[in-house]
């Protein structure tokens, strides 16, 4: 689906290759909590800087691990939660007659990835198969049938297919085509004329080089390979939209009738794709960019089979697992997308690899192990009712905008109240059966693992929409909101210290996972998650004279981190982020909002300072610093430049200093004066 409709609290890393050779023994859990006075840097004047006086002392004690290109609190996490996956699937390994289906599952499809001997020796062999069946191609009229299969084993090659829920009646599934995804990270990587890009192209053309020599094509084929490569994925790029467009919703939403797409397309047959992939009937299907698929069409006409035959070798090897190949096509991708793109140094140990690779295929029959030993009813309960007091400060805050008129308020407060709030886990875990996973056979597993969701998915197409289904596992150290839904998702994975601490005070949580459930709870009015009504329909519910006052609010925000260097002389680019910092900015206030009314009716002397566990701080800078240190992180230089291209969140620093700059109540909690850097005297405000 669309990449933008779910709104996510984090990014992680991108999951890279990593070789056998990488192997360590896992590392002890170390103890987190959601306020650490340790973790602070008490030198520095929380007015002048504060995510350096809730964190420095954090940023000194945690230098990056080479196997990282960015470490923080998050990753910390990871990193506990990936012990107990693991613990969880070496028991499940183990094997014995005892084993659930879902236990043999996840058990078997952990082993055959760990088992790095068996991936070597078959080498190429698993993957020759798919490379016959690209070089079998006779004629461009073969390629929807090839397209189609591709998609069938995940494969993303001319363009991305898949189902969704419908912008006008979010009650149901449709299909969708939409442009690929290309080698490099957005298409500004293969537009922009500076030395840097060009140095990145350059390196992305030998590594794709040395892909094609490691499939046994001689050098000079291998670079002139390379080159078709660069030149198709250059050309498709210039038809796509770049990321920061696609963030307006109507520039992703153009329902077009099934026949009369097909006729604007003569270089390809949807109707042949459609019926290769199983999705037919259907009469219509969003054809989210037009423009991308007159291109194509022009393209597929005026380029050469062999050419295409190239570029689909290349879209093979790029989008299957590294853990399924052999070490050297394993190296080569980490080489590139690890070391070049994200500095990362060395690669990841197998194990964690492998953890990831099981969750991502089979993550609600590993995530009901999980929960088991994670995630109580308590907490649920807990979370929950945090979750109800953010939404009712919610409430309170939208009744009194002096900006917001009646009308749109009422339409606010409908939306509201129809948010769903899924909390750990789903009702109804996910069946696997028709999931086959034969132990020593990685490669298959994730081809089958691979077919199972785009399956799965396919099916969904003029269906009804499934309202209770989860798009994380509930291991995930994330969140995420989605507008046509109209829910709020918290995987049981972040609901765990230092987000969520069931033995810190109220001030701590609410700063900490409680600005996590604002952040996700203001997505559903940021500058997308307007656009959306309380049933997830795209409609425009807001009166000109408040969408204008709406507008002129966020420009502030996007002007605000326009203004942010985050790497040598590259600034925050204030649009891409700006759906991330309104969440942010909007989120904390709610927290705090529904921390005062919580503290109110437990008797809480907000003056009084805390004892040594909490700093000496008073309640309110409990809260404040809570919220800071949930984003203490280091990043190398090259992962901000990446992220500064690419992710719709800013860097971390920015979403500390950056949201508590705009909130007065933070300047009360620490007497900060105007003029100070936390407390400039304009201040940018929406809710």
């Amino acid at each position: 689906m669309a990449g933008w409709v779910t709104r996510l609290l984090f990014i992680g890393a991108l999951l890279l290759a990593i070789p056998a050779s990488a192997q360590q023994p896992a590392t002890p859990a170390k103890t987190m909590r959601a306020l650490d006075p340790k973790l602070m840097d008490s030198s520095v004047d929380p007015c002048v800087n504060f995510y350096q006086y809730a964190c420095g002392g954090w940023v000194k004690q945690n230098p990056i691990p080479q196997d990282e290109s960015a470490y923080g609190r998050f990753s910390q996490l990871m990193d506990e939660n990936q012990l107990v996956l693991k613990a969880i699937l070496e028991k499940a390994a183990a094997g014995g007659s005892e084993r659930s289906p879902n236990e043999q599952k996840i058990g078997d499809y952990y082993a055959s990835c760990m088992n790095v001997e068996a991936v070597n020796e078959a080498g190429l062999k698993p993957l020759q198969p798919l490379l016959d069946r690209i070089a079998a191609l006779s004629s461009k009229e073969e390629l929807p049938a090839l397209t189609a299969y591709l998609d069938g084993i995940g494969v993303t090659a001319l363009f991305s297919f898949g189902s969704q829920q419908d912008y006008k009646d979010a009650t149901q599934q449709i299909a969708m085509v939409d442009q690929t995804d290309l080698g490099l990270p957005e298409k500004g990587y293969y537009e922009r004329k500076d030395d840097k890009s060009v140095e990145l192209r350059n390196q992305y053309v030998a590594h794709v080089t040395r892909i094609f020599a490691l499939l046994g094509e001689t050098k000079e084929q291998a670079a002139k390979d390379a080159e078709t490569v660069l030149n198709l994925e250059t050309a498709l790029a210039s038809y796509s939209l770049s990321n920061v467009e696609r963030r307006d919703p109507a520039s992703l939403y153009h329902m077009m009738n099934l026949a009369k797409f097909d006729s604007s397309t003569p270089s390809f047959s949807f109707v042949r794709f459609l019926h290769d992939v199983e999705a037919l009937p259907v009469d219509s299907l969003n054809v989210a960019e037009p423009a991308y698929f007159a291109g194509l069409n022009q393209l597929l006409a005026s380029t050469s089979l062999d050419e295409w035959k190239t570029y689909l070798r290349w879209a093979l090897i790029h989008h299957l697992p590294g853990t399924a190949l052999p070490q050297a096509l394993d190296k080569e991708s980490f080489d590139f997308y690890g070391k070049v793109l994200d500095g990362q140094p060395e690669e990841k140990t197998r194990w964690k690899r492998c953890v990831s690779a099981t969750d991502e295929a089979l993550g609600e029959a590993l995530g009901q192990v999980y929960v088991e030993q994670r995630f109580s009813p308590k907490d649920k309960q807990r979370t929950l009712e945090l979750t109800r007091d953010v939404e009712a400060a919610m409430g309170r805050d939208i009744e009194q905008l002096d900006w917001m008129s009646a009308a749109t308020k009422a339409r606010a407060e409908e939306k509201l109240h129809a948010v769903a709030n899924k909390i750990g886990y789903p009702d109804k875990w996910r069946d696997y059966s028709t999931l086959m996973v034969t132990r020593g056979d990685a490669f298959g597993n994730n081809l089958r693992a691979a077919a199972f969701e785009e399956k799965r998915d396919i099916a969904k197409i003029g269906k009804p929409v499934d309202r209770g289904e989860w798009d994380m596992s509930p291991p995930t150290v994330n969140a995420d909101y989605s507008p046509q839904m109209n829910d709020i998702n918290f995987p049981a994975g972040i609901l765990q210290p230092p987000f969520f601490d069931r033995t810190q005070d109220d001030a701590v949580n609410y700063g900490s996972v409680g600005s996590v459930i604002g952040h996700e709870l203001t997505h559903g009015f940021d500058d997308e998650g307007r656009q959306f009504d309380g049933k997830g329909n795209f409609a425009d519910w807001w009166t000109p004279a408040d969408s204008k006052q709406f507008t002129e609010r966020a420009d502030c925000v996007v002007n605000e981190f326009n203004g942010f260097v985050a790497v040598d002389d590259l600034h925050v680019n204030g649009k891409l982020t700006l759906g991330e910092n309104l969440a942010d900015l909007g989120g904390l206030k709610l927290a705090f909002l529904a921390y005062l009314d919580r503290a109110q009716k437990a008797g809480v002397d907000l003056q009084q300072k805390g004892s040594a566990e909490y700093g000496g701080l008073t309640p309110h800078q409990q809260f404040f610093v809570a919220f800071g240190q949930h984003w203490c992180e280091n990043v190398r230089p090259e992962d901000l430049r990446l992220g500064i291209e690419t992710d719709p969140h800013s860097p971390a620093k920015f979403r500390v200093n950056g949201v508590v700059t705009n909130l007065p109540e933070f300047q009360r909690a620490f007497a900060c004066k105007t003029g100070q850097p936390m407390a400039p005297a304009n201040r940018c405000t929406i809710w």
